[in-house]
């Protein structure tokens, strides 16, 4: 905790560091409101029982940002100041997130169809507005902090995250508490916090000085098809690019089921609302106390490392749902206090480490590359629908992992990093 202090009081680091950590807090604390594997899953499964339509909607999700990434790397890679789109970005998630809040409000309990085609749309913008803000954020840690103060700054934004996550985490358990609030006002108000904590967290950004970035002049004068002409070229020479996009997208395979965990919870156990805000809290437990652990990890062995450990837990987590049923549903908390775990290491393992290869200079063009080539990660909520629908939950969760520990065993044979 001293050595976290004293990174952070030093004047260079403060100034770079408390937007970043001022919104990391507030962004945290939003997205608890919304939390993508339990409170999100657990609305969306009372307005359809249909597991193709709910694995749609995350689809929809994941896919916004990838379908037009590629776009947004090229026009911002034009512009030497970026600041500007990751306040936009923001802005427009917020009004998603008060949108989600009135539809729910009014139309989840007498219209459930119509909420849900409603969170469609706003799930699409929120989405899309995220992948938008996400390539100027990325590009504005690399600008303003060198390769060698990443890991510290990792460090200290991950463990005011995790602060964020935990006050939003007892929100969340006040707000779903059985009998506090009746179903839609819950959700709503939920959503209506996460709204205002992204209009609050936008703040810090409005002083930031931002150094301009190098443009080179081609960028706007080039068309599409020069363009992607580009795109190919760098995937051709830059192979270490090419392994890290390979290895991202199996990985996502983890990401295919991560929502299904509640609808499996739900499916088996009529009571689970009653323990929701527990499995909030249980992540976000396996999320701050694993930042320290990861941060060890990443800078003893290198963010390689952490890669691989989180595809291995990856694997096991299917597993270890199955075998929780017969315990009962307070024993689930092992389960997300697990997947708080692993996501806290695939951010700090796969940012570093494409902080690491990416040239500063095409930052943004690499960033959209990306997020665009991520297309397998994308369809896959919808492909879990579907198997879950015709194959059921253990079929579709022993397939899960039987091709994570592929992905394990790949990324240490024929795609070693080193």
């Amino acid at each position: 905790m001293e050595k976290l202090r004293e990174r952070f009081t030093e004047d260079n680091n403060f100034n770079a560091y408390f937007p970043f950590i001022w919104h990391g807090f507030f962004i945290a604390l939003t997205m608890t409101m919304i939390e993508m594997n339990t409170i999100l899953p657990s609305l969306i499964s009372q307005l359809t029982n249909s597991p193709v339509a709910f694995g749609a909607l995350y689809s929809v999700m994941l896919g916004a940002p990838v379908a037009f990434n590629w776009l947004f790397g090229r026009f911002q890679s034009g512009f030497p100041y970026r600041k500007q789109f990751l306040i936009l970005g923001i802005y427009i998630r917020s009004l998603s997130f008060i949108g989600m809040a009135v539809v729910t409000f009014l139309l989840a309990k007498t219209q459930p169809l119509l909420a849900l085609l409603g969170f469609y749309l706003l799930i699409f913008i929120f989405s899309l507005s995220g992948g938008f803000a996400g390539i100027a954020y990325t590009d504005l840690i690399g600008k303003l902090l060198p390769s060698e103060k990443r890991g510290g700054f990792f460090a200290i934004k991950q463990f005011f995250n995790g602060v964020g996550s935990l006050t939003g985490g007892l929100m969340v358990a006040w707000i779903f508490k059985p009998g506090a609030l009746e179903f839609p006002k819950n959700y709503s108000i939920a959503f209506l916090i996460g709204g205002i904590g992204l209009f609050v967290g936008v703040l810090g950004y409005l002083f930031m000085k931002e150094p301009p970035s190098t443009v080179k002049k081609e960028e706007n004068i080039h068309g599409l098809g020069e363009y992607l002409e580009k795109i190919v070229s760098i995937l051709k020479k830059d192979k270490e690019f090419v392994k890290f996009i390979v290895v991202e997208n199996l990985t996502g395979f983890s990401l295919m089921i991560l929502p299904f965990y509640i609808v499996f919870i739900k499916h088996n156990f009529e009571n689970y609302m009653n323990y929701l805000s527990f499995f909030v809290i249980s992540q976000i437990v396996g999320n701050i106390f694993s930042n320290f652990l990861w941060a060890a990890i990443s800078k003893k062995l290198g963010p390689k490392s952490v890669l691989r450990i989180c595809i291995l837990l990856g694997g096991t987590l299917p597993i270890i749902a199955i075998l929780l049923k017969p315990l009962g549903l307070f024993s689930y908390m092992i389960l997300f206090l697990l997947i708080g775990f692993i996501g806290s290491g695939r951010g700090i393992g796969f940012d570093l480490y494409f902080l690491e290869i990416a040239p500063d200079v095409d930052r943004p063009l690499y960033l959209g590359i990306r997020g665009s080539l991520n297309l397998l990660v994308a369809f896959l909520p919808l492909a879990g629908g579907i198997f879950i629908k015709y194959f059921g939950f253990y079929t579709t969760f022993i397939m899960v992992s039987v091709i994570m520990y592929t992905a394990f065993l790949l990324s240490r044979l024929n795609m070693n990093f080193d």
